[in-house]
Order: C-alpha cells, then structure tokens, then sequence
C-alpha cells in the first residue's frame, strides 16, 4: 500500500468538499479562503500523484505536506480560528514552491 498515493488522494477529495463548502455555505472572507485552499490543495494533490509517477517521492511529500498546511491554515481561519494562524500559511506555500524546484531538480536527467 503506497500511503503517499492514498493521502495524495484523501487531500483531492478534501480540496474538492472545501471549495464546494465556500462556494455553497459559506460567504466574505470564509468562502475566498476556502476556494483559494481548495484550488491549491487539488492542483497539489495531482501534481503529487504525477510525481509519484515519476518516482520523485520527495517532491511528492513536499506537495501533500505543503498542501495541507497552506490549505488547511485558510479552512480553520475560515472556520473561525484566530487569524493570527494565517501566519502559519506561507509555511505550506514555502513547502509548495520547495516541491517544484526539487522536482524540477530531480528531471533534470529527462
């Protein structure tokens, strides 16, 4: 069982009820958080399976784990957490950007 294939996986289908959350009961603010996580969070979870697919595991855990913290910083602030979590929110983008470089890096060969 490859388990970074099932959270790749788990982490699509969360994006995908996120961003059906903001565009159907949420509003302001909230529902601007929950389609901005939803999208990076869906691009993400692909782009891990393609990674996967390519054999770069790393960049793959990079994108599941950024994804989860860029994302899921934006659905608890748009739950009614403190925003001050949102400071937490360039740490997953920083994880984001990371992964496309090291799989950049690892295709070098192609």
């Amino acid at each position: 069982m490859n388990i970074l294939a099932i959270l790749a996986g788990l982490s699509g289908a969360l994006a995908v009820a996120a961003g059906a959350f903001g565009a159907h009961g949420a509003s302001g603010q909230a529902a601007e958080w929950l389609r901005t996580g939803g999208q990076y969070q869906l691009l993400h979870a692909v782009a891990a399976l393609v990674a996967l697919r390519l054999e770069a595991r790393g960049p793959a855990w990079m994108f599941v784990a950024g994804g989860a913290i860029f994302a899921g910083t934006l659905y608890l602030m748009a739950l009614g957490v403190p925003r001050w979590l949102g400071a937490v929110t360039p740490i997953g983008g920083a994880a984001l950007i990371a992964g496309w470089l090291w799989l950049a890096w690892s295709l070098r060969q192609f």
